[in-house]
């Protein structure tokens, strides 16, 4: 009977570890490699990195102080049914605006690219080789005051994709010399995505 107690309380202690008090605690549990939502890779001088923004997250950002249980559960059906990739690149540590050295046509190629293109450079690609169209995608400009390039990828949450074990996103080449980057995204840590306790911040 003893032996039971304790196994149903690391069970509970393990259930509970995908739940965080605050977003600060969220994101640094999301940054960390090791479990299963971060992925880097380089090539050469130019740095990927792509990570993983729960569903939450994006509700924290439209919640204000005097949020309710009632709206946050609304949010979290609205933004639900999709899946929220952040994807960082930066060369010789520097975004990708500020380390272009190929005068203003190469500047003028790539702001255009960031801000209109991505759709078409960025895929999701299933276990089965299905392509999933991008339903949108964010690319704030920082002018400089950031040493990486980050875009908001946006694709729907398809059924089919979550049923497999896995999918891929690949980056064809932006003019970096790197050749197309892909990561191998596994689908069992985003079918349990971590949340935020929003009772804790009421």
């Amino acid at each position: 009977m003893r032996g039971l107690f304790a196994f149903s309380l690391i069970l509970l202690i393990g259930c509970g570890q995908n739940t965080f008090d605050s977003e600060k605690e969220l994101l640094a549990y999301i940054k960390n490699t090791d479990n299963g939502y971060r992925y880097e890779k380089v090539i050469g001088n130019v740095v990927y990195t792509l990570t993983y923004r729960p569903t939450d997250i994006i509700v924290k950002q439209e919640l204000d102080n005097n949020h309710s249980s009632t709206n946050v559960e609304d949010l979290r059906k609205k933004y639900g049914d999709y899946l929220y990739f952040n994807l960082g690149m930066k060369a010789n540590n520097q975004e990708l605006l500020s380390s272009r050295m190929g005068g203003r046509a190469a500047f003028g190629a790539m702001v255009n690219q960031l801000v209109f293109g991505m759709g078409e450079k960025v895929h999701l690609i299933s276990q089965k080789r299905d392509t999933i169209p991008m339903a949108d995608y964010i690319y704030p400009r920082t002018y400089g005051m950031s040493n990486s390039t980050n875009i908001l990828l946006v694709y729907p949450k398809n059924k089919k994709l979550l049923s497999e074990d896995f999918f891929h996103i690949t980056i064809e080449d932006l003019g970096l010399s790197t050749g197309e980057i892909g990561f191998k995204i596994p689908v069992k840590p985003l079918e349990n995505e971590p949340q935020i306790n929003f009772e804790n911040t009421l």
